[in-house]
């Protein structure tokens, strides 16, 4: 009976001394190391919390991080929204330039302009998104040649191609209300443009504007009693931010909206007309990757157009307006590259 407990304690002894083994306390071989990847440091700051200027953010991300897998490479994004404040706006510039951010975007015209400013001695590459006319503001010296730090992506509006599509849809139509912003940057030329088109055709219009929400829902009701026989409105973030409290008015007037955006027709607007701003922001995350990890030359990296093709129509304001969407599909069709339906909501991610 010894002798069977002897050699019991000895295989066991000699399996402890295995699972010891196993367990790491014999010679092992060293892990891998864990690689470091380049990083790069973004600060992104958009304008204000609109369907186009929302999705045009989440696409610049998006493609980072598609890009950053990809080439095994890290982008530490920074991401803000001034809501049109330019006190916050200057602020969080601040912040990334005290970050030591490598480069900063900038989504719509008044960010861009703040931005280039501010990077004028520290020369920090600056990349713009949705800047309808940049070289009309100043923060390029052309589209071929910016000239300096900033570059980016133009959301320019064919605004004859709009106006196109309202006579298209009534040939009839004699009185044209203009809804905009004055103070907003992106409407400066299209408005001038579409002014100059009316005149041309000798057809009347009617401007009201509007700052905020408030007043642009007086300015609706104010082209509703002008008895206006459609509105006009350009890629006007103002205007935008108001759509969803306005064109239930228009609508209900009988007064279809054309609009310088497809997120006008997501928020309830008649039409959209413009770029593709989920490709816009695709576009602007790969200026980002040439100019970060290929060493492209901000000075000499041309801005970026789109095609101004694709028209959105809002289905449910297209029927209380009494329109047929296949009918006035096939209207629009000779003046479009594209023609789609939306139904309303008030960001992208809900369609």
């Amino acid at each position: 009976m010894k002798k069977v407990n002897k050699l019991v304690t000895l295989l066991l002894s000699g399996a402890m001394a295995l699972s010891l083994v196993g367990c790491g306390y014999g010679a092992q071989p060293e892990p891998d190391p864990i690689p470091e990847f380049p990083t790069y440091k973004v600060g992104i700051c958009n304008y204000v919390d609109d369907a186009s200027l929302n999705q045009i953010a989440n696409n610049i991300q998006t493609q980072l991080n598609v890009l950053a897998t990809d080439n095994s490479i890290h982008f530490e994004i920074m991401y803000d929204n001034c809501n049109a404040d330019a006190n916050v706006m200057s602020q969080i510039i601040s912040n990334f330039a005290a970050e030591d951010v490598d480069l900063m975007v900038g989504i719509a015209t008044p960010v861009a302009m703040a931005m280039q400013s501010a990077t004028e001695e520290n020369q920090i590459p600056v990349v713009f998104a949705a800047v309808s006319d940049p070289v009309a503001c100043g923060v390029v010296n052309s589209l071929e040649a910016p000239g300096a730090n900033v570059t980016g992506t133009s959301d320019y509006l064919d605004t004859n191609s709009v106006m196109n599509l309202i006579f298209a849809a009534n040939p009839e139509a004699d009185k044209i209300g203009l809804l905009y912003d004055a103070g907003q940057d992106a409407s400066t030329t299209a408005i001038a443009d579409a002014k100059a088109y009316l005149d041309k055709k000798g057809i009347e219009y009617v401007e009201r504007t509007g700052t905020n929400v408030s007043e642009v829902q007086l300015a609706v009701s104010e082209l509703v009693a002008d008895e206006v026989d459609a509105v006009f409105t350009p890629s006007d973030n103002t205007i935008m931010q108001a759509e969803l409290s306005v064109y239930e008015t228009l609508a209900d007037a009988g007064i279809p909206h054309y609009t310088g955006a497809d997120s006008f027709a997501l928020n309830g607007a008649f039409l959209g007309y413009g770029v593709d701003y989920a490709n816009l922001g695709v576009e602007t995350a790969n200026m980002i990757y040439d100019i970060l990890v290929n060493g492209k030359d901000v000075a000499t990296m041309p801005v970026l157009t789109f095609d101004n093709g694709t028209a959105t129509i809002n289905t449910e304001t297209c029927a209380a307006l009494g329109f047929n969407f296949d009918e006035i599909s096939k209207t629009f069709a000779p003046f479009c590259t594209k023609v789609e339906g939306i139904e309303t909501a008030e960001e992208f991610s809900e369609q």
